[in-house]
């Protein structure tokens, strides 16, 4: 194999790519999040600076559920998204990532810095009437959030002002000596969004401590309801917000 054609490869390993080149597009992605009050100081530990958690002390529990995507398939995830702030602009940084989909977690991780790990999350109706979300790891169910379905309607033009906000990774790749090769806050916005529905309603959340999905890390201080939606969009290539490599700061 030549240099040239080493170059030419998207990703590892190089007989067989473990995943498609961006952008992606994803049609029918359901959403289910719920907004909640936790700790303003266990939100403070877990945002990176030059991040700013934007004061509200919200932390944003979702499910998402991915039956068409390209280059990556079908598949769900969950975790924890925190609003944010950077140099006074709103932002989303996602902390923690939960999927059941190999290519997903590796081009999300190598790419665009997601913080994915290997999970069983699951959207679904329950009896007719209830959207539920579970997450289990290692078979122990450690998060479940409910909602009455489609209870009331939301404005589509808002829903996709709020798909569209900013969101924020951090990314982490070691080099081969195992130090630090990158270390960026990752930006990316996504595109072409067609919202295909959006509904509100009271919703409630319970969070199971787990050492290796610390999602119950944040407590659960006030349920303020749900969000559900489903709209079509596109995942691009994404941008470096902050390269701590270049911004080390002196002892």
């Amino acid at each position: 194999m030549k240099q040239k054609d080493i170059l030419m490869l998207q990703s590892m390993p190089a007989a067989s790519a473990s995943y498609g080149r961006p952008p992606s597009r994803f049609i029918n992605r359901e959403y289910f999040t719920i907004e909640f009050e936790s700790d303003p100081n266990v939100i403070r530990r877990a945002v990176p600076e030059p991040l700013q958690p934007d004061g509200s002390n919200i932390v944003l529990y979702e499910w998402i559920k991915m039956p068409d995507s390209s280059g990556f398939g079908d598949y769900e995830e969950s975790g924890i998204v925190i609003p944010c702030t950077y140099n006074g602009e709103p932002c989303n940084f996602t902390a923690q990532m939960y999927l059941n989909n190999g290519p997903a977690i590796l081009g999300g991780r190598e790419i665009w810095g997601f913080p994915k790990k290997w999970g069983q999350p699951h959207l679904s109706v329950e009896e007719t009437e209830t959207l539920t979300g579970t997450l289990y790891y290692n078979n122990i169910l450690v998060a479940m959030g409910t909602m009455p379905y489609k209870y009331n309607a939301l404005d589509d033009i808002s829903i996709a002002k709020t798909i569209a906000k900013t969101q924020v990774n951090l990314k982490l790749i070691p080099d081969v000596d195992g130090k630090l090769k990158i270390a960026q806050l990752a930006a990316y916005n996504l595109e072409n969004i067609d919202v295909k529905g959006a509904w509100s309603g009271p919703a409630r959340l319970s969070l199971t401590p787990h050492i290796n999905a610390p999602v119950a890390d944040f407590p659960v201080l006030n349920c303020i309801g749900g969000k559900h939606f489903i709209a079509d969009l596109t995942l691009p290539y994404g941008r470096v917000m902050f390269d701590y490599l270049n911004n080390i700061e002196e002892a």
